[in-house]
């Protein structure tokens, strides 16, 4: 070892040890320490001694644990009464005599032998203490729980409803949805081909809270008993004694429909002596945690949220990019859990009371999950209505024309805004999208298989519509390209700053004498603009790219990632940039627009010695290719598709279509003419008469104070 070697390591020896006793420890902390593993000692002591310690039952207990049987308990048809849970199966009969079986994991035993502390002999001392506190635990059940608590054991079984499009499963254990499943649509996360399960048993929790006069009883506590009623429709039962019961129904009445039906009804349930008679709302409790379904990942999570509709009211939702939480203090229609391609819609036929709350959540390292999302609201009850609630249950695609005809199911027949879920743009770009797109986009894919195809002859329309605008276009920038040698004169005739107003003048007399309007290009495609911005927000929200192919690109929803252009490893600033990939079409894109920016630039008057111009021309795409690189790949592919059509348009029009012989003609014969000014160009020169008396006076004023 080299005398430099062996001083590196003992400085960082020095370093190490310095770190270590600059930050131990002080007396007052050890002894803190110290104190509390103490403590934590003892309490793991008392806990184990209290498991051990077999409880006294007294009389007392007895005669509660007999009375609330007497009040709670099961008739049956010889008089008896009866409560069977997991932990006991207990008898009442005569009102007196108690009889039964305590359930512990080493067996069976009389409870008339655990009451008088009789237990067999091969049992140690953990499993007698657990057997008598059973007995505890039997009489606070009947106390809070009442006659509900024959229902807090049993089995938990599914009851299976299916359709053309979509199938559930109701589970008995708390009589809610455990899962549901998209026949038609696959998952695609981490690149296996699964089935579409939107609401997995683990992942999902929906239940009804209604009360006691001093209890609460949440229905994911009990085990419900299934009454199939037909072919589509299952009741879920608490059978509560007396001709009383509790239940909720579920159906799917349409064949090839997206939705389930939630309906809570209940008969004779006064007489049970369970909810209270002044109960006058049941709360509800929903929350998810949201399964990543798509390859792309950045995408998906940006097109999560939770949504809701106030009643009468527009279409709102929790951010997308944030934990975000709020207590809407109206009556809600709908609530809603979207992700990017499908959603978990809960509607009211009437409507959710005030103060719901709501609260979205991102679960962050996972590869499995986006979001937690949590929805608590409440609906009007009373203990004499029969049916107390109806819902409708949407799960399925975020698909236009689907999410549109859920209208129908509407009782009230308003409209629920459904499709709202769907991100189309603010207003104008939506109705494009809605009123346009979509109806072609629809209509070519009853037609066309291939998506890709479909891509290309939707451009190819959208260029046919627009290209009056596009000609108008072009012929303002060939009378520009005509004045540019013109310009140019003013420009050196008239340099520097102190000159511009005069050079800004002479060119608008120069645009007026040639009949050119500044703004003849410019608003041709400021109306196409629209157009652009809502095919912007369309492809990364429309449903049928999701899994289509088309040449490299495996899924049109998602990335075109190919293996040549991805990587494992985490790459100082470029993963930053890229994520992981780069999009071939995004690459496409980019390419296509620095070629259409620098034909653009040329054709401008001075454009090629415009300050910044260059910056312009090749950042702009660049800052597109870090932006566009995570969206649908269907989206480059379109705007790769629409600036080659305008590149191609470019060079034929300037080249077959446009003379400019003829232009510079037709500009010459128009200067001959007498021209009235149009009100925007006799503003702009009395504004400039304006602003250089104004500068005339600001120059007097300082030769003045020079002097």
């Amino acid at each position: 070892m080299d005398k430099n070697t062996l001083s590196g390591v003992l400085l960082m020896t020095a370093i190490v040890f310095g770190f270590m006793y600059l930050n131990r420890p002080s007396q007052e902390e050890i002894q803190q320490r110290q104190e509390a593993a103490r403590q934590d000692s003892i309490a793991r002591v008392l806990e184990r001694e209290q498991s051990l310690r077999i409880p006294e039952i007294t009389a007392d207990d007895v005669n509660t644990l007999r009375g609330a049987m007497a009040q709670f308990g099961v008739l049956n048809s010889d008089s008896t009464r009866t409560i069977t849970t997991d932990s006991y199966a207990l008898r009442l009969s005569n009102d007196t005599v108690i009889e039964g079986v305590i359930k512990t994991p080493q067996g069976e035993v009389d409870v008339n032998n655990v009451i008088a502390g009789l237990y067999p002999t091969d049992w140690n001392q953990e499993n007698k203490a657990a057997a008598g506190r059973t007995i505890g635990k039997a009489i606070a059940d009947l106390a809070n729980y009442r006659s509900l608590t024959q229902f807090r054991s049993g089995e938990d079984t599914v009851i299976k409803l299916k359709n053309n499009v979509l199938s559930v499963d109701i589970s008995t254990k708390g009589a809610q949805i455990s899962s549901a499943v998209l026949s038609e649509y696959k998952s695609y996360l981490n690149g296996d081909t699964t089935e579409m399960k939107i609401w997995g048993k683990e992942d999902n929790m929906f239940f009804f809270t209604l009360y006691s006069d001093s209890q609460k009883f949440r229905t994911d506590a009990f085990y419900f008993t299934p009454e199939v009623e037909n072919d589509s429709t299952v009741l879920m039962k608490l059978e509560l004694g007396a001709d009383s019961w509790f239940g909720i129904r579920y159906s799917m009445p349409d064949p090839n429909g997206y939705y389930v039906e939630m309906d809570v009804v209940q008969h004779n349930i006064a007489t049970a002596n369970v909810i209270s008679e002044s109960a006058s709302a049941m709360d509800l409790c929903w929350w998810q945690n949201m399964p990543r379904l798509e390859v792309g990942e950045v995408m998906e999570q940006r097109n999560s949220a939770l949504y809701y509709k106030p009643d009468g009211e527009d279409v709102e939702h929790l951010s997308e990019m944030d934990n975000d939480g709020e207590i809407v203090d109206m009556p809600l229609k709908w609530i809603g859990f979207k992700n990017q391609f499908f959603s978990s819609i809960l509607i009211a036929n009437d409507s959710f009371n005030a103060k719901a709350d709501l609260n979205s959540a991102e679960i962050k390292g996972s590869k499995e999950f986006i979001k937690r999302m949590k929805a608590e609201a409440s609906v009007n009850y009373s203990v004499n209505k029969s049916d107390v609630a109806s819902f409708t249950f949407y799960l399925g695609p975020n698909l236009y024309p689907v999410l549109s005809k859920m209208d129908n199911v509407n009782p009230d027949g308003g409209d629920l805004k459904l499709t709202e879920v769907i991100p189309l743009g603010w207003s104008l770009f939506r109705w494009i999208n809605t009123g346009v797109i979509i109806p072609v986009f629809t209509f070519l894919s009853k037609h066309i298989a291939n998506y890709g195809i479909i891509i290309l002859i939707l451009t190819l329309l959208i260029k046919l519509v627009l290209f009056p605008f596009t000609y108008k276009t072009y012929r303002s920038q060939a009378k520009m390209k005509v004045l540019g040698p013109e310009i140019k004169e003013i420009n050196d005739k008239y340099p520097g700053n102190d000159n511009a107003m005069i050079r800004q003048q002479k060119t608008m007399e120069l645009y007026s004498k040639a009949g050119v309007s500044p703004m003849g290009g410019c608003l041709p495609m400021l109306l196409q603009m629209p157009i652009l911005v809502a095919m912007f927000s369309f492809f990364p929200s429309c449903i049928e790219l999701r899994g289509q192919s088309f040449l490299w690109a495996t899924d049109l929803s998602a990335p075109d990632t190919v293996s040549w252009l991805s990587w494992d490893a985490n790459i100082p600033v470029i993963s930053w940039l890229f994520d992981n990939h780069i999009s071939i079409f995004c690459l496409l894109m980019t390419v296509t627009n620095i070629i259409y920016s620098k034909i653009m630039m040329q054709s401008q008057p001075g454009g090629a010695t415009m300050p910044g111009m260059k910056l312009m021309t090749y950042g702009m795409p660049l800052m597109f290719l870090f932006w566009f690189n995570n969206y649908a790949a269907g989206l480059s592919y379109y705007y790769f598709l629409s600036l080659l059509i305008t590149i191609i348009q470019t060079y034929v029009i300037r080249h077959w279509v446009i003379d400019e012989n003829k232009v510079r003609a037709e500009m010459a014969e128009n200067a001959k003419k007498p021209r009235k000014k149009n009100g925007w160009l006799a503003r702009m020169e009395e504004a400039q008469r304006k602003q250089q008396a104004l500068m005339r006076e600001q120059a007097k004023q300082q030769n003045k104070r020079r002097r």
